[in-house]
């Protein structure tokens, strides 16, 4: 491909996110995506040292090193680009991109975070009274992260609707998405070194777009007084690429007036504000179109609490922002808000429909204001739902 063919593409040269994949007949390695090709970024520049089978060592590497390798790369593209350096998108096989190390889930939009408040706790406020004074988050589960296109396998656990009187075990009746921006934490820090606000671009390498999948009959009898555990451990989805924040410059704005006035270690002079717009489709269908430039936190702030009590971060972090809602009922980012906790069906291809079936498929996509003034991808994120496996104890 060539920088005319490719410059009017969602990933053309003002975007080049990161992946690793692996070629007909090769090894996995890093990759940079330029229109419909995936480029071997260690052959392109002639670096051996980017010759790795995950982002990690480069990321590790910090703001300096990938300012260095994207102009290096942006060089290049400008020019007619060798075959051989070069591979069909259609041609390769996408892997996860990074190694997660720790994963932590935040619960950043006012707007999602009312609308449950109000389906679960009808006569009281809706918001909690620490919401608004810090980014509330749960710890999740690195080790089922998957990427874009792998199949999710429907959990069962324990479920115990109000009407019945004891809880029973099998597959969730009442399985659901969250569509999600994650974060990818490139330079960590040791423990007891909290990372400051306005330290967020020293520290945080690019986003991926997240489907962070809930099973909610399970989460509604656990969750109490602990949180979230089985009903979101069993998978998150992300995207294969990693769009680098320097490729989403013209896509920040201010942060969201906050009050009352957050405390002193969430304080940026910074803006970390986001004009990332979202389209949710179920089964082909496009139900929801979110954007994240209504979040309430940012993810300097989640980044900042995350470490503000002496916690590490490592390289391979993942933080992802929980849902992310509007104030429009088309601009609802799970299925418990499009169906209003089941009360208002989605019609669906001519049927009501409320939380996922088997074989249903869901894909979120995602794009955002590039430097030349064009859209850019952040790629999607997609999944197909299969029947729960056989417990064990049958």
């Amino acid at each position: 491909m060539t920088p005319t063919t490719s410059a009017g593409h969602l990933f053309g040269p003002d975007n080049l996110p990161y992946g690793v994949f692996s070629p007909p007949g090769g090894s996995p390695r890093i990759g940079v995506r330029l229109g419909d090709d995936v480029l071997d970024v260690a052959a392109l520049l002639g670096d051996a040292s980017l010759a790795t089978s995950t982002l990690n060592p480069f990321m590790a590497q910090g703001p300096e090193r990938w300012a260095e390798v994207r102009a290096g790369v942006m060089e290049a593209v400008r020019d007619e680009i060798d075959p051989a350096v070069s591979h069909s998108l259609a041609d390769v096989r996408l892997h996860l991109p990074f190694d997660v190390a720790d994963y932590v889930v935040f619960y950043a939009s006012e707007h999602h975070a009312t609308n449950l408040g109000r389906l679960f706790r009808p006569d009281s406020a809706p918001l909690l009274p620490n919401w608004k004074h810090l980014p509330v988050g749960y710890h999740g589960r690195a080790g089922t992260v998957v990427v874009s296109g792998t199949d999710i396998a429907r959990p069962s656990g324990q479920r115990k609707p109000p009407a019945d009187a004891t809880p029973t075990f099998g597959p969730s009746r009442r399985l659901d998405i969250e569509v999600e921006l994650g974060f990818v934490v490139g330079v960590g820090t040791p423990a007891d070194d909290p990372i400051a606000p306005d330290e967020f671009d020293k520290h945080v390498f690019g986003v991926v777009v997240v489907n962070d999948w809930s099973a909610r009959d399970i989460q509604a009898w656990e969750y109490v007084p602990l949180g979230p555990n089985l009903g979101k451990s069993f998978a998150t989805s992300i995207s294969a690429w990693v769009v680098p924040f320097a490729a989403l410059q013209a896509a920040r704005i201010p942060t969201t007036l906050q009050q009352p006035q957050v405390l002193p270690h969430l304080r940026a002079s910074q803006d970390w504000g986001l004009d990332i717009g979202f389209t949710v489709e179920w089964n082909g269908v496009a139900v929801s179109s979110p954007n994240y430039r209504d979040m309430y936190w940012s993810p300097a702030q989640m980044l900042a609490h995350m470490t503000s009590n002496g916690a590490s971060a490592r390289t391979g972090d993942l933080f992802a922002s929980g849902t992310i809602s509007g104030p429009e009922p088309d601009q609802r980012g799970s299925f418990i808000e499009l169906s209003w906790n089941g009360a208002q069906p989605v019609t669906l291809n001519g049927e009501n429909r409320t939380f996922l079936e088997d074989g249903d498929n869901v894909t979120i996509t995602a794009t955002a204001l590039g430097a030349s003034g064009r859209r850019i991808g952040l790629g999607d994120v997609t999944g197909t739902v299969r029947p729960a496996r056989r417990p064990t104890h049958e």
